[in-house]
C-alpha cells in the first residue's frame, strides 16, 4: 500500500531567488498548501512586495546566495520569524546566451557563483537545519540542461551539470538520515527570460507554475528526479541510450541548436536592459557582462537542452 502524501500544512519553507518566475511559482504553491514561506531574493523590495501578493503570512526577506554570510542570516531571519526550517528550495540562478569565446571572463565567473556556489553555500548551511527536522526536504533547482546539454550555453550547462552532481553526491552522504531530496530540471519555462528564443519541435513551453505545482508534488510524495513535464524523462532516457552520433542528431532535429545560438537578441532588449540594473554587483563585471549577466530568480529557459 502506497504512503499517504506528506502534508505541508504548517511546515516552514524558504525560496531563494523567490521573487519572479520559478520561484514566486513555487513560493504561492508552497502558501497554498499551507506551508510558512519565506521568500528570498538579492531584490529586497520585490521579495517584499511578492510576499505581500502572496499572502497566506509569507514573509520578503534579502539574500545574496554567492555571499555566505548573507544566506546564513537569510536562514536565522528565516527561522526567527517563522520557526525551524523544514524545507528549501536553492532556486536562484544567472544565463548567458552566447557561445563561450563570446562570453566576458567577468560575466561566466558571476554565473558560476550563482549557479553553482550559490548552490553549494545554500546546502551547506541548511543541512544542519534541515537533518533536525523529521521530514527536512533540500530542493536544489536544476534544469534539463543538467542532463541534456546544447550549444551557446556552455557555462550555464557545467553550472547545471554540477548541481546534479552535487545534489546526488550530498544525497549518498546522508542516505541513512530522513533528509530527503530533490533535484528540479525543468524544460523551457514561458518567463520574460525566453524571449526571442526559438521553439523546439515536441517541446511546448511550459508556465512557471507548472513548475511550482511539480516541486510541490515532490515534497509530498518525494522523489529525487523533478522533470517537468515528467515526459523530459522519457526523452532523457532516450537519448542516454543512443549513440552519441545519433544523440547529437536527434538534438539537431528537435532544435536544441536554435533555442540558445539564434536567439534574438533585438526582441530581448527590455529584459537585457533589466538585467544589466540587476547583475554582478558593481566591481564584479564590466561592460558586456553587465548587459548579459542575467539575474534571473529561477526563470532560465530550461531544454531538453535548456533550463532552469
Amino acid at each position: 500500500m502506497a504512503r499517504p502524501p506528506r502534508t505541508l500544512t504548517g511546515k516552514v519553507a524558504a525560496v531563494t531567488g523567490g521573487a519572479r518566475g520559478i520561484g514566486r511559482a513555487t513560493a504561492r504553491a508552497l502558501a497554498r498548501e499551507g506551508a510558512r514561506v519565506a521568500i528570498g531574493d538579492l531584490d529586497a523590495e520585490l521579495a517584499r512586495t511578492a510576499a505581500e501578493q502572496t499572502g497566506h503570512g509569507c514573509v520578503g526577506l534579502a539574500v545574496d546566495v554567492t555571499d555566505r554570510a548573507s544566506f546564513a542570516r537569510f536562514l536565522d531571519e528565516v527561522e526567527q520569524q517563522l520557526g525551524p526550517l523544514d524545507v528549501l528550495v536553492n532556486n536562484a540562478g544567472i544565463l548567458l546566451v552566447d557561445p563561450l569565446l563570446e562570453q566576458d571572463d567577468a560575466a561566466i565567473q558571476r554565473m558560476i557563483d550563482v549557479n553553482l556556489i550559490g548552490v553549494i553555500n545554500g546546502t551547506k548551511l541548511a543541512l544542519p537545519r534541515l537533518l533536525r527536522r523529521p521530514e527536512g526536504h533540500l530542493v536544489n533547482v536544476a534544469s534539463s540542461a543538467g542532463k541534456l546539454p546544447a550549444p551557446g550555453s556552455a557555462v550555464y550547462t557545467a553550472t547545471k551539470h554540477a548541481v546534479v552532481g552535487l545534489t546526488e553526491s550530498v544525497r549518498l552522504e546522508h542516505r541513512r538520515s530522513p533528509l530527503e531530496f530533490s533535484i528540479v530540471m525543468p524544460g523551457v519555462v514561458r518567463t520574460e527570460m525566453v524571449a526571442g528564443y526559438g521553439r523546439m519541435r515536441a517541446f511546448p513551453q511550459i508556465e512557471a507554475d507548472d513548475v511550482g505545482e511539480e516541486i510541490v508534488r515532490a515534497l509530498k510524495r518525494p522523489r529525487l528526479e523533478v522533470w517537468v513535464p515528467p515526459s523530459l524523462s522519457r526523452t532523457h532516457r532516450l537519448m542516454s541510450n543512443l549513440p552519441r552520433r545519433a544523440r547529437e542528431a536527434l538534438g539537431r532535429f528537435m532544435g536544441t541548436e536554435r533555442i540558445f545560438l539564434q536567439a534574438d537578441h533585438a526582441a530581448r532588449s527590455a529584459y537585457e536592459t533589466r538585467a544589466a540594473a540587476s547583475g554582478p554587483r558593481p566591481g564584479r563585471h564590466d561592460g558586456d557582462g553587465a548587459r548579459r549577466a542575467v539575474v534571473e530568480s529561477g526563470e532560465a529557459p530550461g531544454l531538453p537542452g535548456r533550463e532552469t
